[in-house]
């Protein structure tokens, strides 16, 4: 018995599909994905009040620094600040805070700096601060 050329090419055709068909066949269904949390609709955002002196008073037009380092396994560990001012009542917000440890440093005309080291945990933390003023020099 001979086989003819179109023959064998349209029977190895048929076994291609055939064993497409069983390794299709053989693989689990895709398990199905879980839910994702309920998205809040307000931007991830950390807020700063500054307040300064006995009477808790808005500090207008402070400059805030956010420092963090965000850690690479394989790169060398990168630097990273946002900087960003107080509005009228003595609040700034820092749109997408990194999580983690962070060193928020306050500098304003008028006021001590201020600098200290914090643990944000949530992005929609609120962290106050209070300014004192400098010491009189004679």
């Amino acid at each position: 018995m001979e086989f003819s050329r179109p023959n064998v090419l349209s029977l190895f055709f048929t076994l291609l599909c055939a064993a497409a068909a069983s390794i299709v066949a053989a693989q689990d269904s895709p398990a199905p994905l879980p839910k994702a949390p309920a998205q809040s609709t307000e931007p991830n955002r950390l807020r700063i009040e500054v307040t300064g002196g006995e009477k808790a008073v808005p500090v207008e037009n402070a400059s805030v620094y956010v420092k963090y380092v965000e850690e690479h396994v394989i790169r060398k560990d990168k630097k990273l600040e946002l900087n960003v001012k107080t509005n009228r009542e003595g609040v700034a917000h820092v749109a997408e805070a990194p999580l983690g440890r962070a060193l928020i440093q306050i500098i304003a005309e008028g006021w001590k700096t201020y600098g200290r080291w914090y643990d944000i945990t949530d992005p929609h933390q609120v962290i106050k601060v209070r300014l004192e003023r400098p010491p009189k020099w004679y």
